[in-house]
C-alpha cells in the first residue's frame, strides 16, 4: 500500500482514572463520534492516543502499559473479539518496532509518528476491500447479505458506482435488527433491497447467486466469529451450492481456534437456561455471535488479497512471526 499521510491524533475525553487517561472512555468517543468506525481500529487508535501521553522511560514499561490498558479495554467493552484483534496487532506492531531500536527516546518519538500511519493504514483496509471484491459481483446478480458489515456495504456502494446492476436481500438481524440499518443505507444510493426475516433464509437461499457476511473476527483455521444466524446461512448456502464470501479487514484476524460457538466467551448467560415464567427482555437475552466453520466458506476477500481459509493461518504467521 502506499504511504499515507498521518493524521492528527485526537485528544481523549476527561477522564476520571488514576492516571488520568481512561481507556474505555477514550475508544468508546472514538465511536461515538464516528458511526464508521469498526472496534479494532477505535482500539487502535485509543492505544495510539495513549503512546503519545505516557511517557515510559523502558521498553519494558512501555509494553507493560499498553498490556494493562488492553487487558483493561477488554473487560470494559462487551462483545470484545473484533477490538480483541486490533489490540493484539498494535502490540505486535509496537513489539516489533521496539526491537529496531538501540535509543529509547528515538524509539518512543518514532512509535507515536508510526502508530498514526498504522492507523490510517487500517482505516483505508475497507476501501482496498472494496477494489478487490468487485469482480465478485456481476449484472443481475441477486445477493443475500447478513446483518450490517461496513465492508460488505462499502462493496455494494462500489459496484454500484460502477454501474453494475444488482438487487439484495438483507436479513434482519435479530436480536439487534441491524439489518434495516443496511436497507436504508443500501436504498439512499439506488440499491434495489428487500428486507426478510432470518427465518426467511431458507426460502430465498434458492433465488440468490451468492452470499456476502462480513465478521466479527477471523479465527486462526479461517472460519469467522460474526452476529448470530451467519452460521446457519452459511449451512444453507452450502447445501444450496450458492457461494459464500468473507468481507472482512485483515486487522480482524484473531489467534483463536475455536470449533463451535460455545469455545467463544459467553456474553449471553441467559440463552442456556431454561425458566417457566415468562421474561420481558428475552429476546434480548439471545445470544450475539456464533461460529461458522471454514468448510462453509468459499473465499475471504480482504486488503491483503482474496485467501482461501488456509491463507488466514499464513497470514496470520507472518504478522506475528516475521
Amino acid at each position: 500500500m502506499a504511504p499515507l499521510e498521518t493524521s492528527p491524533l485526537r485528544s481523549p475525553p476527561d477522564s476520571g482514572a488514576a492516571d488520568g487517561f481512561d481507556i474505555v472512555a477514550t475508544y468508546r468517543k472514538f465511536l461515538d463520534e464516528d458511526p464508521d468506525m469498526t472496534m479494532p481500529v477505535a482500539a487502535i487508535e485509543s492505544l495510539v492516543v495513549l503512546l503519545s501521553q505516557t511517557e515510559p522511560t523502558t521498553a519494558s514499561e512501555l509494553m507493560d502499559t499498553l498490556a494493562k490498558a488492553v487487558t483493561e479495554l477488554k473487560k470494559g467493552v462487551k462483545n470484545s473479539i473484533s477490538l480483541s484483534a486490533g489490540c493484539d496487532m498494535f502490540q505486535r506492531f509496537v513489539l516489533r518496532n521496539i526491537q529496531e531500536y538501540g535509543d529509547w527516546e528515538a524509539c518512543r518519538r518514532h512509535l507515536v509518528k508510526n502508530g498514526g500511519l498504522f492507523l490510517e493504514r487500517a482505516k483505508a483496509s475497507r476501501y482496498k476491500i472494496a477494489e478487490l471484491g468487485l469482480p465478485f459481483i456481476q449484472d443481475d446478480d441477486t445477493i443475500l447479505i447478513h446483518s450490517h458489515s461496513r465492508a460488505v456495504t462499502e462493496l455494494l456502494l462500489l459496484a454500484a458506482r460502477r454501474h453494475i446492476r444488482f438487487r439484495v436481500y438483507i436479513t434482519e438481524s435479530r436480536p439487534t435488527g441491524e439489518g434495516l440499518s443496511s436497507a436504508k443505507t443500501l436504498r439512499d444510493n439506488g440499491i434495489p433491497a428487500r428486507v426478510i426475516v432470518d427465518g426467511a433464509v431458507g426460502w430465498a437461499i434458492q433465488k440468490v447467486d451468492k452470499v456476502f457476511i462480513g465478521a466479527e473476527g477471523v479465527a486462526e483455521s479461517g472460519g469467522i466469529i460474526n452476529r448470530i444466524g451467519t452460521y446457519q446461512i452459511a449451512v444453507l448456502a452450502k447445501d444450496s451450492n450458492k457461494p459464500l464470501y468473507v468481507v472482512a479487514e485483515s486487522h480482524k484476524f484473531v489467534r483463536l481456534f475455536p470449533l463451535s460457538p460455545f469455545d467463544l466467551p459467553n456474553e449471553s448467560p441467559n440463552a442456556s437456561t431454561f425458566t417457566t415464567e415468562a421474561e420481558d427482555d428475552e429476546i434480548q437475552s439471545s445470544p450475539l455471535l456464533d461460529f461458522t466453520s471454514d468448510n462453509l466458506i468459499t473465499a475471504l476477500i480482504t486488503d491483503i488479497g482474496v485467501l482461501t481459509s488456509s491463507g488466514v493461518s499464513e497470514e496470520l504467521i507472518k504478522m506475528w512471526y516475521d
